[in-house]
Formats: structure tokens, C-alpha cells, sequence
């Protein structure tokens, strides 16, 4: 029987590191005008920095979750956040473009055994009844990282500078070792060869797999859209002030988080009152799909009161369907394979990591202004209607056995 407290325990570390990570990722988005000021960097450039954590987090994802179901959890996520916070650390130091560039590689690459960690760990402690709320409170953690990162983030740049935030926060993030490396972390039973359940090849011809991955892909895309690009284009597009722009994308990046947060706990309500986890999850998946691409549209052709009603109204949105992004891979997958779908399907999804920032920063700088964009990010939600809808066939546990005899 799972142990309650230790569940709440391992929910709270997951979701503080998490946080850290958000909060850490973000960084250089807050800092972006001073960067750009005093290295002199063009909009392409930003981009490209922005776009390089991903160069690093999206291909060592998959890798992580195999590390973490080989060695555990538990040493895997100490070793990620350790790396991760020292090259936040050393960013404050950075004398270059090329210097920024290998930090948020490298940064990305310790950020990338987050969420297979979390996942694991979170499958392994919690109930499927009640992943909604677990992945409503990790959610609600990973989202309030950008609100509490660029508020405070934000201001302590404006009195000091952006070097020694970066400084302070590497050093900050380590404190989150003491507690993790005495907790008690649940690792499921293993196999002679070290890992249980399905093999790579299995977990590849699963079409859940596949669905969950181009819906994730495409929320993911609209969300580091938004995360990359919202302080600039609040300073540079719309004509905020540093300490405007701040107040704005908090206040924000919170209506997302209370979203994430809200629905997690909505959704295990629906469950307990009789529905299935499909018709619970693939509602609320596809609603914010759609939901997104409207909002999009509001951006690209209101002005500037309707533009700013139209972003909130899409970080309440896209919030709302944070829970399930993981929900439906932990109660898919369950403890003994959570760790490498996750690291699958977070690796797809964070490919648009990889382009939206980059594809952003080459738009802005040719066409000067924001339109295209935001009507790529329409686009591509369509994508995500298709996969949680139409290719992800049931939320339902997976009988692996019966899957690796077929």
C-alpha cells in the first residue's frame, strides 16, 4: 500500500526541484535586453540562446529515463540538478555569445532528467486516482518558477545587474540536495538486467506513445513560445518598462500556474465521480487546444488591450492541460515504465524547445513585428487536437506483458 506521507514527501521535492529548474531555464528570457545591451547581441542571436538549452535537454531526455530506471531515480535527478545549477552559476560569467551558448547547452542537459525523475518517482508513489492532483501540484510548481523567476528575477536585475542574479540563483539551487539525498525515494522491483517492463522497441510501437508526443509537442510549442519571447516582446513590441514588463508576465505566468493547479484537482474529481480517465483527460487536452489557437488569433489581429486579455486567457488555458501532459504518460506507462515513456515523449515535445524560440527570433528580426508567430503557434495546436483526439486511443493502464508477448 503506498505510504501517504512519503507520497506527499516525494511530491513536494519533485515539484520544488521543478521549480528550480523553471525557474533557472528562465533566466536568460528576464535577462534578455540587458544581455543583448551589453554583449550586443541581434534578435536571431537571442534566439539561438534560447533555443540552445534545448540543444542540450531534448536529446539526453531519452537517456535519462533510461538512467533513472537502471540506477534510480533518486542519484539521476541529484546528479541533473547538481550540473544544472552550476552552469546557471558560471552564466554570470559568461563574456560572450559563444560562452552563453555552451552554458545553456549544458545547463539543458543537467534540466533533462527532471520530468523522467519526477515522473517515475511519482508513478512509483501515487495512486492513479490521484495523479491529477500530484500532477496538478508539479505542474503548478514548474509554472510558478517563470512568474517567481522573472518577478523576482526582474527586479533584483534592475538594482544589480544581471550577472550576479545568475550567481546567486546557481547557488541557491544546490540547497535542494540536502533534502533530496535524505529522502526515502520508491524505486519499483527490477529485472536481472536492471530494468523492468517493456522494452524501447515495445514502447516505440505503442500509438498512445505517439498521440501523447505530437499533443505534447504542440502545447509545448505555444508555452515556449510564450516563455521565451514574453518579456521582450513586452518591452520591445508593446513599449512596457522593465518593471511593467515583470508585473505583466507574473501576473501571467500565475493565472497559468492556479490553472495547472485547479484542474489537477478537477480532473481527480471527475474521475471519482465515475468517468474515465479517457473522456476526463482527452476533453480537457483537446478543449485547450482549441482554446489556443482562438486566443492566438485575438494576439495577432486585436490591439493592444484585447492582445494582452487574449495572452492571459491562453496561459489559463494552456495551464489547464499541464496536469495531463503527465497524468496521462504515469497512468499509461505506470511505475515500471513511467521514467523512459516520459523521457520519450518529453524529448518529442521538447523538440519545440528547440525551434520556437529560434524560428520566433528569425520571424521578429525579418518582419519586425509578432503576427506570424503567433499564427504558427495556431497552426501547430491543430496538431494537438489530432494527437490527444484522434492518435491516442484510451487512457488506461498498459498490460506490459501482453504488450511484449505480441
Amino acid at each position: 500500500m503506498t505510504d501517504s506521507r512519503n507520497a506527499s514527501r516525494m511530491v513536494l521535492l519533485v515539484t520544488t526541484a521543478v521549480f528550480i529548474n523553471y525557474v533557472d531555464r528562465g533566466n536568460l528570457s528576464t535577462a534578455a535586453s540587458l544581455v543583448q545591451g551589453e554583449l550586443g547581441l541581434n534578435e536571431a542571436q537571442l534566439g539561438i540562446l534560447f533555443s540552445a538549452f534545448y540543444f542540450g535537454y531534448v536529446p539526453f531526455m531519452p537517456l535519462m529515463g533510461v538512467l533513472a530506471e537502471r540506477f534510480g531515480a533518486k542519484s539521476v535527478f541529484a546528479f541533473g540538478l547538481a550540473l544544472w545549477s552550476v552552469a546557471t552559476l558560471l552564466t554570470g560569467f559568461a563574456g560572450g555569445f559563444l560562452s552563453l551558448l555552451l552554458l545553456r547547452i549544458v545547463l539543458g542537459i543537467g534540466e533533462s532528467g527532471a520530468f523522467p525523475c519526477a515522473s517515475k518517482v511519482l508513478a512509483a508513489s501515487v495512486p492513479p486516482e490521484r495523479l491529477g492532483v500530484a500532477n496538478g501540484v508539479l505542474s503548478f510548481g514548474y509554472l510558478i518558477g517563470p512568474a517567481v523567476g522573472t518577478f523576482i528575477g526582474g527586479l533584483l536585475m534592475a538594482q544589480l545587474g544581471w550577472r550576479p542574479v545568475f550567481i546567486l540563483f546557481g547557488l541557491v539551487s544546490l540547497l535542494w540536495l540536502i533534502p533530496w539525498l535524505r529522502a526515502k525515494v520508491p524505486e519499483p522491483a527490477k529485472t536481472e538486467d536492471g530494468i523492468a517492463g517493456p522494452t524501447l522497441a515495445t514502447l516505440l510501437r505503442e500509438r498512445s506513445l505517439w498521440g501523447a508526443s505530437i499533443g505534447h509537442f504542440a502545447s509545448n510549442y505555444g508555452y515556449y513560445f510564450i516563455v521565451s519571447w514574453l518579456p521582450f516582446y513586452l518591452v520591445k513590441d508593446r513599449g512596457y518598462s522593465l518593471e511593467t514588463m515583470t508585473l505583466l508576465a507574473s501576473m501571467g505566468y500565475l493565472l497559468n500556474a492556479g490553472a495547472a493547479f485547479g484542474m489537477g484537482f478537477l480532473a481527480d474529481r471527475w474521475l471519482r465521480n465515475g468517468h474515465s480517465a479517457t473522456k476526463v483527460y482527452k476533453s480537457i487536452m483537446g478543449l485547450s487546444h482549441a482554446g489556443t489557437v482562438l486566443c492566438m488569433v485575438g494576439m495577432m489581429t486585436l490591439g493592444e488591450t484585447g492582445s494582452v486579455a487574449c495572452l492571459f486567457a491562453f496561459l489559463i488555458i494552456a495551464g489547464a492541460s499541464y496536469p495531463g501532459l503527465f497524468a496521462i504518460p504515469q497512468i499509461l506507462a505506470g511505475p515500471e515504465a513511467a521514467g523512459r515513456w516520459v523521457g520519450l515523449q518529453n524529448a518529442a515535445g521538447n523538440v519545440a524547445g528547440m525551434v520556437a524560440p529560434i524560428v520566433t527570433g528569425f520571424l521578429v528580426y525579418s518582419t519586425g513585428q509578432f503576427g506570424l508567430a503567433f499564427a504558427l503557434v495556431a497552426v501547430l495546436n491543430v496538431l494537438g487536437v489530432i494527437g490527444w483526439v484522434w492518435v491516442l486511443p484510451a487512457v488506461a493502464p498498459i498490460d506490459w506483458r501482453t504488450r511484449q508477448r505480441g
